[in-house]
């Protein structure tokens, strides 16, 4: 047989009778297993040794030899060859049947492979094969038709009327027989012909059986292979029977299901040889066929079969798929030696790139390292001595394992991985206790916190595996997202207050009133001596130049690099300026600098934030003074309205609406109320304004009024909740507002979950995408331009292009004098930031550029089309796997994305799907809920009514016109004599993709699905 370790690829393919006898080494003929006297397996039974081979090395079952010497000898009394017992997990057995059965993947698949090819229904086929109908076979001189169904009594009066002039049959021999007959080629053939004339659901059809047709061609396999006569045993090691402690046995499903099969295959060989009745045999043969069936893939058609406590058995196919199936679950990932899991705690004194180990866990996790230092040492002579020194752990061990994990980094892992950045490298430092230590930085990538996190430890053991670990892995390499280039190392929480803290000045002195400095070194002084308080302004000389600015900015400026100082700037440094800062440093000074400054800025945040002392008491939630009269307001607002509808001014679904909007605006208002109110050096303001933690929103709910809520169905109530959690919700007002927070748990657990599953499907068809060439010579690009909604911008121009290459050379249009315009950017060149914004200033507002839609690669995509690698701030390289990148980079931020159909102001029908399940809309190129009519000609828009039904014509400007009547509800985007587009919605909704297709061509989606997926 095949070596097993050696392999590139594996396909499934069907194997021929022949071949699986060829496998065999042995027939199966008895179900028995063991002898449960003797424990030893029957002879020819599921675990025999004359077939599989020995259950101890070098002994045969009569145990007439046994030593290694007598290797290779096959036993005269019992037949047993004398070799190594593993044998047992590669000699395969066999089963003759005493009649053909189908194979279930290619009948009951879907489609129907046998079906296909045979022209059938899987309906039919399936009565031919379960003994309900007959098939004819060959129609001789008769009428009927080959392959025609014939129930038992239609077949009895046809053989009362024909008698023997016609073939027909049941089970799996008649559709052999059938399936022996075909010619691939000469069938080939016909369906293309076929092809040339039919259209609609024909020519369909005949595209699928080609398919089918062609797959057997190019493949040498027949037909008729799909029929098994012979069913293959596999190895009796993969289907082990092992004792319990109580004398009783456990046993593989497996054995249980080849039993099935062998009782029946013999009962049925006996029935024949007696010349049973006809109807006995047929029933046999449909017991034998579904004893196969669920042998290969049980529950796939009927009941499936069922062990104790009805538990269904795992067939064969049960093995292979899901999660839990032999590919998943052992081949493309397995759990690995030098490893170990425990909680992570912040590690506030770590560097960039370390991460703390607990002593027990290192010296577990490095035991070979610190084995083989000992003995090089010379503190153990041996290796045994050296484990019994490491087992009872001597104090020089720990030297020893200081020595060996100094430049050996190890992987650091947290479940979910959702994207590439959820396993990076570290240098380990020894830290007492049993808790991994993690750099407070690095806890975005991981979407880490520490309320019992865990995170597992990987040790690259070889040379190449530390070399990758170091140079591509380790965290000081992982400063930016690869899905979108921006830092992913920004500062948060603690870090952000301190600075933020330290960069506030207070404005309450005059110019004219400040204290002025010779030089940083003495306000630092001053400030140090308590004569100068850390948010005061003073003036201050900095290279010859007078700067106003405080202590606290000198304190943190000090920190950034010379090129990144602003000492003068009034503005204040939150979490985004912050991103900013930190962005910038990488593009100008590169890796190391940047860590350097990260980490003098956590000392800093840490430090500064604990001086600072902010908590948050109940009397720092300041509730606005205004509130009670904007909820009077509203309420008076709102009787109005109510009285508007009594009246029959309004209709009830206005009268909603209204209220609702009301309401809203009544929110706004007390929120901006609050935002006056909360001000300085306010702690909740503080958080909010610095971005270290809360929002708006939250304040608002704390010290305004929690407003309108969601009921279950996610339809917005009428009632707003007045109150704040300062004043305290009342009863009802808590019961309401429970639905909103329930189903928001609710969302979330089943979130997750889809999330996964749509990185899973995403990852699976684009993991080919690699880039495999540097330039694949196309003349071909897309134009770009800002993307915008409505008024708002979604995504700039220079975010589209920076670091795409340009098609052609990009000139800016001619001066007043009529000179030509100068080439910003040449053709085939990176487009860098400074480009970008020259593009801008020079207004142009389109850009052709290379892209990975247009590429020409044969595989994969070429690094010009791609450009710039955003992980790393670089053209991409060879060989990186791009389409996987895309992948997590839409699958991570999924399962962040909320999962609410919600109606937007109410109107039914009009549920518009958002987040996640829209994402998975698109790519299935579903038809979408809540679909917008599109204009199908470019054209004058006019509304007519038509029998008391309003309808939008578009007239085009070649004389087109489209007709589409307005559905109920339905609100339409477009005013009368309005100028439309060709695939522009003309009502509020997602257009229809396929529709797109037919008037826009494959270029329209792409640039469609693109904006919708943003």
């Amino acid at each position: 047989m095949l070596d097993v370790n050696f392999f590139n690829s594996i396909r499934i393919e069907l194997a021929s009778p022949d071949k699986i006898r060829e496998w065999s080494w042995g027939e199966v003929r008895k179900p028995e297993t063991i002898n449960y006297r003797t424990l030893k397996p029957e002879r020819e039974g599921l675990f025999c040794e004359k077939i599989f081979g020995p259950t101890r090395d070098w002994e045969c079952h009569c145990g007439k030899y046994k030593r290694v010497r007598y290797k290779g000898i096959v036993c005269d009394k019992c037949g047993v060859e004398v070799t190594r017992q593993k044998v047992r997990r590669e000699r395969m057995g066999h089963i003759e049947l005493a009649a053909p059965v189908s194979h279930i993947w290619y009948f009951k698949g879907i489609p129907s492979r046998m079906g296909l090819i045979l022209d059938m229904s899987p309906r039919a086929l399936e009565h031919v094969l379960y003994f309900v109908s007959y098939i004819i076979t060959d129609p001789g001189e008769t009428p009927m038709m080959e392959k025609q169904i014939l129930t038992e009594s239609e077949h009895r009066e046809a053989r009362e009327k024909y008698g023997q002039n016609f073939r027909a049959g049941m089970g799996a021999e008649a559709v052999k027989r059938l399936l022996e007959r075909i010619d691939l080629d000469e069938l080939g053939g016909e369906l293309r012909d076929e092809l040339r004339h039919v259209s609609g659901q024909r020519r369909v059809r005949a595209i699928r059986r080609l398919e089918v047709v062609e797959a057997f061609r190019k493949s040498y396999n027949r037909p008729e292979w799909m029929v098994l006569d012979v069913i293959p045993v596999i190895p009796p090691e993969l289907r082990p029977m092992v004792q319990l402690d109580g004398g009783r046995f456990a046993t593989s499903d497996l054995n249980d299901l080849y039993r099935r099969v062998i009782n029946r295959n013999n009962r049925l060989k006996r029935l024949l040889d007696l010349g049973a009745p006809d109807i006995i045999v047929r029933n046999e043969k449909r017991m034998l066929q579904e004893a196969v069936d669920a042998l290969i893939d049980n529950g796939r058609r009927g009941r499936p079969v069922t062990g104790p406590g009805n538990r269904p058995l795992k067939s064969l196919s049960d093995m292979l798929k899901g999660k839990q199936g032999r590919f998943r679950q052992n081949l493309l990932g397995k759990r690995v030696d030098y490893s170990g899991r425990s909680v992570i705690v912040v590690g506030p004194k770590l560097k960039f790139h370390q991460c703390g180990l607990p002593k027990e866990m290192a010296l577990e996790l490095f035991k070979p390292f610190v084995m083989e230092q000992l003995v090089k040492g010379g503190l153990a002579h041996n290796i045994k001595s050296a484990r019994r020194m490491l087992e009872r752990v001597k104090p020089e061990v720990w030297d020893v394992l200081e020595d060996v994990i100094k430049e050996h980094p190890v992987l650091l892992n947290r479940a979910p991985t959702l994207h590439r950045l959820g396993i990076q490298a570290f240098e380990p430092v020894l830290v007492e206790g049993r808790a991994i230590q993690i750099h407070p930085l690095v806890c975005t990538a991981y979407n880490a916190d520490f309320d019992g996190d865990q995170m597992a430890v990987h040790v690259p053991l070889s040379a190449e595996a530390q070399a990758e670990a170091r140079l591509l892995m380790l965290s000081v390499h992982n400063v930016l997202n690869p899905k979108d280039g921006t830092p992913v190392v920004t500062p948060t929480l603690d870090m952000v207050l301190g600075s933020y803290y330290l960069t506030v000045a207070d404005t309450a002195s005059p110019d004219g009133q400040l204290r002025a400095f010779g030089s940083t070194e003495e306000a630092m002084m001053a400030y140090e001596l308590g004569h100068l308080r850390l948010h005061e302004r003073i003036w201050v000389r900095v290279n010859g130049r007078r700067l106003r600015t405080t202590v606290g900015r000198v304190i943190f400026n000090d920190q950034l690099p010379e090129d990144l100082r602003d000492l003068e700037s009034e503005r204040v440094v939150n979490r985004r300026v912050l991103g900013d800062i930190v962005a910038e440093c990488y593009r100008r000074h590169g890796m190391a600098v940047t860590a350097r400054m990260l980490d003098g800025v956590k000392d800093l945040g840490f430090k500064y934030a604990t001086k600072a002392g902010t908590t948050i008491s109940i009397k720092d939630v300041v509730i606005p003074q205004a509130k009670a009269a904007i909820l009077q307001e509203a309420d008076e607002q709102v009787e109005e309205i109510t009285q508007h509808f009594n009246t029959g001014l309004i209709t009830g679904e206005e009268r909603y609406e209204r209220i609702t909007s009301v309401w809203s605006r009544a929110k706004d208002k007390v929120t901006r109320e609050l935002m006056t109110a909360l001000t300085g050096f306010n702690p909740v303001f503080m958080m909010v304004d610095s971005g270290a933690k809360g929002n708006v929103a939250q304040i608002t709910q704390l010290g305004g009024l929690r407003g309108l809520i969601t009921d279950p169905s996610g339809k917005i109530m009428e009632l707003p909740i007045r109150a704040n959690f300062r004043e305290g919700l009342t009863v009802l007002e808590y019961f309401t507002s429970t639905h909103g927070a329930r189903k928001g748990l609710a969302d979330t657990a089943l979130r997750t979950a889809d999330s996964g599953y749509l990185t899973r499907r995403l990852v699976d068809v684009a993991q080919d995408v690699v880039v495999r060439e540097i330039e694949c010579r196309t003349t071909m690009g897309i134009e770009v331009e800002a993307i915008a909604e409505g008024k708002e911008i979604i995504e700039t121009l220079p975010e589209r292009i920076v670091g795409r290459v340009a098609l052609d050379d990009i000139v800016s249009s001619s001066d007043d004098q009529g000179l030509g315009g100068q080439v910003l950017v040449s053709a085939g060149q990176e487009i860098s930031r400074e480009a970008a914004d020259a593009i801008v200033e020079a207004g142009i507002t389109a850009v052709t550029i290379r892209s990975v839609l247009t590429c020409q690669s044969r595989y994969g995509v070429c690094a010009n089309c791609y450009g710039r690698n955003l992980a790393t701030g670089q053209m991409v390289g060879i060989g990186e796997a791009v389409g996987i990148i895309a992948a997590q980079s839409i699958g991570e931020p999924g399962t962040q994305l909320t999962m609410r159909t919600f109606h937007t102001g109410g109107v039914a029908g009009e549920d518009i799907t958002l987040g996640l399940p829209r994402v998975e809309e698109l790519f299935e190129a579903r038809k979408p809920k809540g679909q917008a009519i599109m204009a199908e000609v470019t054209g004058l828009v006019h509304f007519t009514e038509n029998r008391g039904r309003r309808e939008l014509h578009v007239f085009g400007e070649d004389g087109e016109v489209q007709v589409c009547p307005i559905p109920f509800g339905a609100r339409v985007k477009v005013g009368e004599g309005q100028q439309v587009e060709i695939g522009q919605e003309l009502t509020e909704g997602s257009v229809n993709p396929h529709d797109l297709l037919r008037v826009k061509g494959p270029r329209g989606v792409q640039v469609y699905l693109l904006q919708e997926v943003q």
